[in-house]
């Protein structure tokens, strides 16, 4: 029997996407990079992302990583030769890739976990706290890492940090890089619950299994109240809020769960 040759393989997809159960996993597969960022895998996730939020059949996302860490952020190798080159800019790649990743992350009508099987460091931790959930697996942890290569902070950093620890916590945490122990990152309210590994996929695939049978269009506009609110006024916040009710109030999902509590039932929702 002939062995198959390595060389004439096509090469591994830079990210692994599957459905199951209404939850789509995207996994980001360069783990022998730390799933480090580099263009294609930043031009795979996008698509990734778009995909999963325009397509009704998955009502909730995960993200992770394969191997032992979530994501180290930019590839570093790649970005010195595109230094070296002048064939790009980091400026170029935030506009193109991060940005737009982390308001797909942020804002889509369906929530969206971070699932961090080991360390998320730079833009990878960003994603992570554009997330409505982060798990983080014990011995594991987060880094800012901009400053420690002269680097300002990219990915929304500067927007989700401060409004998770405050102000002062979020520039000493960027201003002096280290890594966050998972236990600490909890005590910060970084991330929402630590899991022993042996446990990890079981306790993800519950949460995320669980949000998808939820109603899909609450979790969406609870998003966006949330997101809206912590850039305006009280009032602006409140008719807001008042909009949301009202698109609610007319889903399927509402009236299901209004005649299942008539019935004492538990609701089974569409996500409509």
């Amino acid at each position: 029997m002939t062995e198959p040759n390595p060389a004439t393989q096509a090469p591994a997809s830079p990210i692994e996407v599957t459905v199951t159960d209404g939850v789509a996993w995207l996994r980001l597969n360069r783990p022998d990079a730390m799933n480090a960022l580099d263009r294609e895998l930043k031009v795979a996730l996008l698509a990734a992302l778009r995909s999963a939020a325009d397509d009704p059949a998955v009502r909730c996302v995960v993200l992770t990583g394969n191997g032992r860490a979530f994501c180290v952020g930019q590839d570093l190798k790649e970005h010195v030769a595109d230094l070296a080159s002048g064939e790009t800019s980091l400026a170029t790649t935030v506009t193109e890739h991060y940005n737009q990743i982390v308001m797909l992350l942020a804002t889509m009508n369906k929530p969206v976990v971070a699932a961090l099987n080991g360390v998320a460091a730079g833009a990878g931790m960003s994603f992570a706290l554009a997330c409505d959930v982060r798990v983080i697996v014990e011995g594991a942890g987060l880094n800012t890492a901009f400053a420690g290569i002269a680097l300002s902070c990219d990915s929304g950093a500067s927007w989700s940090l401060p409004r998770l620890v405050g102000p002062a916590r979020a520039k000493d945490l960027l201003m002096f890089p280290r890594t966050i122990p998972a236990d600490e990152a909890l005590a910060l309210g970084l991330v929402s619950k630590v899991v022993p590994r042996d446990g990890f996929d079981g306790v993800v695939t519950e949460l995320a299994t669980s949000l998808a049978a939820g109603p899909t269009l609450a979790y969406g506009a609870i998003r966006r109240a949330v997101g809206f609110s912590v850039g305006t006024d009280l009032e602006s916040a409140l008719a807001h809020e008042a909009e949301l009710m009202a698109l609610t109030g007319r889903s399927a999902d509402h009236r299901t769960a209004v005649d299942a509590f008539l019935a004492k039932e538990q609701p089974t929702f569409s996500g409509r």
